[in-house]
């Protein structure tokens, strides 16, 4: 049974995909405008995010439909690990905790996890191709935006795993598009993957009263303005 997963993701979630683009942060974040302190703390959530995504992935690793998805190349925790250390030093742990944001996101995957874990591939989705698909020039906006050298705090960006992006989300929607569903799961997966996009925005939402006393309030609603819609983003897949 082909679901076609993939593609009814892309097309049920592009008004999601674009509210999220369009939050404050994000657009600041395209125009190039990247403030150290929101940043990391935005890191700083997304390493829990991960933690509890990959830690509920494993879990079910086996599971007629999340094994065929389950591929531990883009895994993101360990590297997010690395920037924690770049941003907070060596004692991270005891500095970092998820939001108020975070910490709702996370109760969702684990929630999903234990009473319906096919609802997992939205949350896969969410984040995984997001990474993939714009990484490459989400790590020069962030490199030039807070004067980073090479292999400093955006090792998020870095999928030493995977040799080609381009060919490797082609057999990841692959996968998803064979993934064993019927039409009332794959209605429930797009309606997850839409709400996994609404918790990235409140997270993105909740950095913008620091952004705001970094870069001023006058700054703030000239980069926000309407725009035309990016070819990118930060953490919302293509």
């Amino acid at each position: 049974m082909s679901s076609n997963l993939a593609t009814k993701l892309r097309e049920g979630t592009k008004k999601s995909h674009t509210m999220a683009e369009n939050t404050g942060f994000i657009a600041c974040f395209l125009k190039g405008v990247v403030e150290k302190n929101s940043y990391r703390k935005l890191a700083s959530n997304l390493y829990f995010v991960y933690s509890a995504m990959e830690e509920e992935m494993d879990r079910h690793r086996e599971h007629p439909i999340l094994s065929k998805i389950y591929f531990p190349e883009l895994k993101r925790k360990a590297a997010l690990e690395q920037d924690m250390k770049f941003y907070y030093g060596p004692s991270w742990r005891e500095q970092v905790a998820p939001s108020e944001a975070a910490a709702a996101y996370i109760a969702r995957i684990r929630e999903v996890s234990n009473t319906a874990p096919e609802l997992l591939v939205a949350h896969a989705y969410t984040r995984y191709l997001g990474d993939l698909s714009g990484g490459q020039i989400l790590k020069g906006i962030a490199q030039r935006g807070m004067n980073l050298t090479d292999g400093e705090g955006t090792a998020f960006y870095e999928f030493p795993e995977i040799a080609d992006e381009k060919a490797f989300k082609q057999k990841y929607r692959q996968a998803m598009n064979d993934l064993p569903v019927d039409e009332a799961m794959a209605d429930r997966i797009v309606d997850e993957a839409n709400d996994a996009f609404g918790k990235n925005m409140q997270m993105f939402k909740e950095l913008e009263g620091n952004l705001i006393k970094a870069i001023g309030q006058m700054l703030f609603n000239t980069l926000t303005r309407r725009r035309g819609r990016g070819s990118t983003e930060l953490a919302t897949a293509e």
